[in-house]
Protein backbone atom coordinates (compact mmCIF):
# COMPACT_ATOMS: atom_id res chain seq x y z
CA UNK A 1 0.00 0.00 0.00
CA UNK A 2 1.20 3.29 -0.99
CA UNK A 3 2.30 5.60 1.68
CA UNK A 4 2.39 9.20 1.94
CA UNK A 5 4.31 11.94 3.50
CA UNK A 6 1.59 14.76 3.04
CA UNK A 7 -1.89 14.56 2.91
CA UNK A 8 -4.29 17.44 2.20
CA UNK A 9 -8.09 16.94 2.05
CA UNK A 10 -10.21 19.62 0.78
CA UNK A 11 -8.30 22.08 2.40
CA UNK A 12 -9.22 25.95 1.68
CA UNK A 13 -7.74 29.66 2.69
CA UNK A 14 -8.72 32.91 1.18
CA UNK A 15 -6.79 36.11 1.07
CA UNK A 16 -8.00 39.60 -0.10
CA UNK A 17 -6.46 39.08 -3.72
CA UNK A 18 -6.42 34.71 -3.31
CA UNK A 19 -7.61 31.70 -2.53
CA UNK A 20 -7.34 28.13 -2.24
CA UNK A 21 -10.36 26.13 -2.44
CA UNK A 22 -10.93 22.24 -1.19
CA UNK A 23 -7.24 21.21 -2.32
CA UNK A 24 -6.23 17.88 -1.89
CA UNK A 25 -3.01 16.85 -2.33
CA UNK A 26 -1.09 14.03 -1.61
CA UNK A 27 3.02 13.40 -1.46
CA UNK A 28 4.26 10.20 -1.98
CA UNK A 29 6.85 8.77 0.85
CA UNK A 30 10.60 8.08 0.26
CA UNK A 31 10.30 10.14 -3.30
CA UNK A 32 11.21 14.04 -4.33
CA UNK A 33 8.11 16.00 -5.58
CA UNK A 34 9.23 19.24 -7.10
CA UNK A 35 6.46 21.51 -7.00
CA UNK A 36 5.56 23.67 -9.84
CA UNK A 37 3.24 26.90 -10.99
CA UNK A 38 3.67 30.99 -12.01
CA UNK A 39 4.01 33.45 -9.63
CA UNK A 40 1.49 33.87 -7.18
CA UNK A 41 -0.28 30.37 -8.37
CA UNK A 42 -0.12 29.44 -4.18
CA UNK A 43 3.05 27.90 -4.16
CA UNK A 44 4.42 29.36 -0.96
CA UNK A 45 1.16 29.54 0.73
CA UNK A 46 0.69 25.80 0.50
CA UNK A 47 4.22 24.98 2.04
CA UNK A 48 3.32 27.73 4.84
CA UNK A 49 0.05 25.62 5.51
CA UNK A 50 1.95 22.38 5.52
CA UNK A 51 4.37 24.04 8.62
CA UNK A 52 1.82 25.62 9.99
CA UNK A 53 2.71 29.39 9.60
CA UNK A 54 -0.55 30.05 8.01
CA UNK A 55 -3.88 28.22 9.37
CA UNK A 56 -6.49 26.17 6.77
CA UNK A 57 -10.11 27.80 7.08
CA UNK A 58 -11.20 24.51 6.97
CA UNK A 59 -10.01 20.74 5.44
CA UNK A 60 -7.31 18.69 7.01
CA UNK A 61 -3.36 18.35 6.61
CA UNK A 62 -1.75 15.51 8.06
CA UNK A 63 2.34 15.19 7.70
CA UNK A 64 3.63 11.60 8.40
CA UNK A 65 0.63 10.49 8.46
CA UNK A 66 -0.44 12.78 12.12
CA UNK A 67 -2.97 15.64 11.81
CA UNK A 68 -1.05 19.00 11.88
CA UNK A 69 -3.41 20.59 14.26
CA UNK A 70 -2.66 17.91 17.03
CA UNK A 71 0.97 16.92 16.63
CA UNK A 72 2.40 20.32 15.36
CA UNK A 73 5.32 20.39 17.03
CA UNK A 74 6.05 16.53 16.97
CA UNK A 75 5.73 17.03 13.09
CA UNK A 76 8.33 20.04 12.68
CA UNK A 77 10.70 17.78 14.96
CA UNK A 78 11.27 15.82 11.61
CA UNK A 79 11.13 18.35 9.20
CA UNK A 80 14.10 20.35 7.47
CA UNK A 81 12.80 23.57 5.94
CA UNK A 82 14.87 25.53 3.57
CA UNK A 83 13.20 28.86 2.55
CA UNK A 84 13.73 31.27 -0.14
CA UNK A 85 14.57 34.04 1.35
CA UNK A 86 17.19 34.34 4.53
CA UNK A 87 15.59 34.01 7.81
CA UNK A 88 19.05 34.23 9.75
CA UNK A 89 20.15 37.27 11.90
CA UNK A 90 22.66 38.76 9.98
CA UNK A 91 24.71 40.01 12.77
CA UNK A 92 25.31 36.12 14.06
CA UNK A 93 28.60 33.85 12.66
CA UNK A 94 28.07 30.71 11.15
CA UNK A 95 28.78 28.95 14.37
CA UNK A 96 26.76 31.16 16.39
CA UNK A 97 23.82 30.34 14.07
CA UNK A 98 24.24 26.85 14.83
CA UNK A 99 24.19 27.24 18.53
CA UNK A 100 20.98 29.62 18.19
CA UNK A 101 19.16 26.29 16.72
CA UNK A 102 20.71 23.16 17.96
CA UNK A 103 18.30 23.47 21.52
CA UNK A 104 15.42 23.28 19.03
CA UNK A 105 15.56 20.20 17.90
CA UNK A 106 16.63 17.00 19.97
CA UNK A 107 18.36 15.25 16.71
CA UNK A 108 21.02 18.44 16.39
CA UNK A 109 23.97 16.80 16.01
CA UNK A 110 27.11 19.35 15.55
CA UNK A 111 29.17 16.66 13.47
CA UNK A 112 26.75 16.86 10.57
CA UNK A 113 26.57 20.59 10.75
CA UNK A 114 30.25 20.83 10.57
CA UNK A 115 30.36 18.74 7.84
CA UNK A 116 27.97 20.25 5.60
CA UNK A 117 29.10 23.68 6.39
CA UNK A 118 32.75 22.66 5.44
CA UNK A 119 31.35 21.09 2.28
CA UNK A 120 29.98 24.16 1.27
CA UNK A 121 33.14 26.22 2.77
CA UNK A 122 31.11 28.04 5.25
CA UNK A 123 33.97 29.56 7.39
CA UNK A 124 32.71 29.52 11.45
CA UNK A 125 33.45 33.18 12.01
CA UNK A 126 32.08 34.55 9.27
CA UNK A 127 28.68 36.26 9.82
CA UNK A 128 25.89 35.55 7.92
CA UNK A 129 25.51 39.41 6.42
CA UNK A 130 28.79 38.71 4.86
CA UNK A 131 27.84 35.61 2.85
CA UNK A 132 26.58 35.45 -0.78
CA UNK A 133 23.02 34.77 -1.26
CA UNK A 134 24.47 31.44 -2.31
CA UNK A 135 26.33 30.57 0.84
CA UNK A 136 23.12 31.63 2.94
CA UNK A 137 20.88 28.86 1.05
CA UNK A 138 23.77 26.25 1.80
CA UNK A 139 23.46 27.90 5.21
CA UNK A 140 19.91 26.59 5.91
CA UNK A 141 20.48 23.30 3.90
CA UNK A 142 23.15 22.67 6.57
CA UNK A 143 20.53 23.70 9.62
CA UNK A 144 17.50 22.02 7.84
CA UNK A 145 20.08 18.24 7.38
CA UNK A 146 21.93 18.74 11.04
CA UNK A 147 18.99 16.93 12.87
CA UNK A 148 18.23 14.29 10.97
CA UNK A 149 14.87 15.02 9.47
CA UNK A 150 12.86 12.53 7.96
CA UNK A 151 11.25 15.26 5.26
CA UNK A 152 12.76 17.92 3.60
CA UNK A 153 10.54 20.99 2.45
CA UNK A 154 12.38 23.70 0.16
CA UNK A 155 10.77 26.98 -1.29
CA UNK A 156 12.78 27.78 -4.23
CA UNK A 157 16.08 27.29 -2.63
CA UNK A 158 18.23 27.13 -5.98
CA UNK A 159 16.92 30.55 -7.52
CA UNK A 160 19.28 33.10 -8.16
CA UNK A 161 22.58 30.02 -7.13
CA UNK A 162 25.39 29.65 -9.59
CA UNK A 163 25.34 26.46 -11.35
CA UNK A 164 28.36 24.65 -9.34
CA UNK A 165 26.51 25.54 -5.73
CA UNK A 166 23.25 24.96 -7.44
CA UNK A 167 24.63 21.44 -8.33
CA UNK A 168 26.09 20.88 -4.74
CA UNK A 169 22.77 21.28 -3.54
CA UNK A 170 20.90 18.87 -5.71
CA UNK A 171 23.88 16.21 -5.17
CA UNK A 172 23.12 16.45 -1.04
CA UNK A 173 19.51 16.83 -1.59
CA UNK A 174 20.27 13.38 -3.92
CA UNK A 175 22.21 11.54 -1.28
CA UNK A 176 19.44 12.19 1.17
CA UNK A 177 17.21 10.46 -0.63
CA UNK A 178 18.55 7.68 -0.74
CA UNK A 179 17.34 6.54 2.79
CA UNK A 180 13.72 5.60 0.96
CA UNK A 181 12.00 6.14 4.64
CA UNK A 182 13.13 10.18 3.43
CA UNK A 183 10.91 12.67 1.15
CA UNK A 184 11.45 16.32 -0.34
CA UNK A 185 9.27 19.02 -1.14
CA UNK A 186 10.81 20.71 -3.57
CA UNK A 187 9.05 23.72 -5.07
CA UNK A 188 11.53 25.24 -7.96
CA UNK A 189 10.90 27.50 -10.96
CA UNK A 190 14.11 25.96 -12.33
CA UNK A 191 12.72 22.78 -14.60
CA UNK A 192 16.55 21.82 -15.40
CA UNK A 193 16.89 21.49 -11.52
CA UNK A 194 13.93 18.86 -11.03
CA UNK A 195 14.17 16.98 -13.99
CA UNK A 196 17.74 16.34 -12.91
CA UNK A 197 16.13 14.66 -9.24
CA UNK A 198 12.14 14.75 -9.17
CA UNK A 199 10.48 12.03 -8.99
CA UNK A 200 7.44 13.27 -9.17
CA UNK A 201 5.59 16.45 -10.08
CA UNK A 202 2.68 18.43 -8.82
CA UNK A 203 1.38 21.35 -10.16
CA UNK A 204 -0.55 24.11 -9.08
CA UNK A 205 -2.26 26.96 -10.59
CA UNK A 206 -4.35 29.91 -9.91
CA UNK A 207 -4.39 27.83 -5.98
CA UNK A 208 -6.23 24.50 -7.93
CA UNK A 209 -4.04 21.50 -8.07
CA UNK A 210 -3.53 21.05 -12.06
CA UNK A 211 -1.87 17.63 -11.51
CA UNK A 212 -0.30 15.55 -9.80
CA UNK A 213 2.21 12.73 -11.44
CA UNK A 214 4.89 10.70 -11.69
CA UNK A 215 7.82 13.15 -13.86
CA UNK A 216 8.51 10.40 -16.32
CA UNK A 217 4.67 9.67 -17.01
CA UNK A 218 4.83 13.59 -17.76
CA UNK A 219 7.30 13.69 -20.13
CA UNK A 220 6.01 10.33 -22.00
CA UNK A 221 2.50 11.70 -22.28
CA UNK A 222 3.24 15.02 -23.70
CA UNK A 223 5.75 15.45 -27.20
CA UNK A 224 6.45 18.20 -29.58
CA UNK A 225 5.54 17.59 -33.14
CA UNK A 226 6.99 19.65 -35.82
CA UNK A 227 6.27 19.55 -39.77
CA UNK A 228 5.01 22.20 -42.73
CA UNK A 229 2.43 24.46 -41.96
CA UNK A 230 0.15 22.78 -44.51
CA UNK A 231 -0.41 19.65 -42.90
CA UNK A 232 -2.37 21.74 -40.03
CA UNK A 233 -5.74 22.42 -40.68
CA UNK A 234 -8.33 23.75 -37.38
CA UNK A 235 -9.13 20.04 -36.18
CA UNK A 236 -5.36 19.39 -36.26
CA UNK A 237 -4.77 22.34 -34.21
CA UNK A 238 -6.69 21.75 -31.34
CA UNK A 239 -4.70 18.54 -31.40
CA UNK A 240 -1.84 21.20 -29.93
CA UNK A 241 -1.97 22.36 -26.28
CA UNK A 242 0.26 25.02 -27.53
CA UNK A 243 1.68 26.01 -31.26
CA UNK A 244 3.16 28.45 -32.90
CA UNK A 245 3.51 28.87 -36.58
CA UNK A 246 6.42 30.67 -38.55
CA UNK A 247 7.25 30.81 -42.72
CA UNK A 248 9.00 27.41 -41.79
CA UNK A 249 6.48 25.44 -40.18
CA UNK A 250 5.03 25.04 -36.75
CA UNK A 251 5.88 23.19 -33.42
CA UNK A 252 3.39 22.57 -31.05
CA UNK A 253 3.20 20.51 -27.79
CA UNK A 254 0.69 17.36 -27.78
CA UNK A 255 -0.65 14.63 -25.93
CA UNK A 256 -2.00 13.22 -28.73
CA UNK A 257 1.02 12.90 -30.99
CA UNK A 258 0.61 9.28 -32.12
CA UNK A 259 -2.23 10.87 -34.10
CA UNK A 260 0.07 13.06 -36.51
CA UNK A 261 2.56 10.06 -36.59
CA UNK A 262 -0.07 8.18 -38.18
CA UNK A 263 -1.65 10.82 -39.93
CA UNK A 264 1.72 12.13 -41.87
CA UNK A 265 4.73 9.53 -40.84
CA UNK A 266 7.83 11.09 -41.76
CA UNK A 267 6.34 14.86 -42.83
CA UNK A 268 6.37 15.53 -39.13
CA UNK A 269 9.02 15.07 -36.48
CA UNK A 270 8.48 13.77 -32.70
CA UNK A 271 10.81 14.82 -30.23
CA UNK A 272 10.71 14.79 -26.44
CA UNK A 273 9.91 17.92 -24.67
CA UNK A 274 11.21 19.03 -21.49
CA UNK A 275 9.34 19.34 -18.14
CA UNK A 276 9.66 23.54 -19.25
CA UNK A 277 8.49 23.37 -22.33
CA UNK A 278 5.46 21.68 -20.72
CA UNK A 279 4.66 23.25 -18.26
CA UNK A 280 4.91 26.65 -20.02
CA UNK A 281 2.51 25.04 -22.53
CA UNK A 282 -0.08 24.07 -20.11
CA UNK A 283 -0.01 27.06 -18.66
CA UNK A 284 -0.21 29.46 -21.43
Amino acid sequence: MEEFVIEMNQVSKTFTDFSINNLDLKIRKGYVTGFVGPNGSGKTTIIKLIMGLVKAESGSIKVFGKDLKKHAVAIKEEIGFVYAENYFYDHLTVEETGKMIAPFYKNWDWETYWSYTKSFGLSKTKKVEELSTGMKVALSLAIALSHDPMLIILDEPTSGLDPIVRNKVLDILFDYIQDSEKSVFFSSHIMTDLEKIADDIAMIYHGKLFFSKEKDSILNQYKLVKGPNELLDDELRKQLISCRETSVGFEGLSSNYELFRELFGQKVIIDPANLEEIMVSLMD
